[in-house]
């Protein structure tokens, strides 16, 4: 490879690995979703030719979702667990809260409706 090509790859490659850093979870955005950019960018810079230990994608992946990461800090060792362990608890995590938040709306719903039948006896439920 001439050396012109070689600066070429390396810049791309420090383009790519800030583009990986500037990585964040947006508010909403499922963790499939998250994680496929998060893998594609990782593919990107694997494919210039660069080494990223799994243990650097792992650590990335919690820091772009700071409010969940700290419990898997404490109780994994991030050395020793893979993308797709931490990415399964992750899911599993999201799962549970949206269980949780229908849960909620439920309840609300079913607050709601009490809330109805008890207007012929109220003039305000609120």
């Amino acid at each position: 490879m001439s050396l012109g090509a070689d600066k070429v790859r390396q810049a791309k490659a420090q383009t790519r690995k800030r583009e990986f850093e500037s990585l964040s979870m947006k508010y909403g955005e499922q963790l499939d979703d998250f994680y496929m950019k998060l893998h594609g960018q990782v593919t990107n810079i694997q494919a210039l030719g660069e080494k990223m230990e799994e243990s650097y994608v792992v650590k990335k992946l919690l820091r772009a979702i700071l409010q969940i990461s700290s419990a898997l800090e404490q109780f994994g060792n991030l050395e020793e667990m893979s993308v797709e362990e931490v990415v399964g608890s992750l899911k599993a995590h999201e799962e549970r809260l949206r269980g949780t938040s229908e849960m909620n709306q439920g309840q609300l719903l079913l607050t709601e409706e009490e809330c109805e039948r008890e207007k012929t006896t109220r003039d305000n439920c609120y």
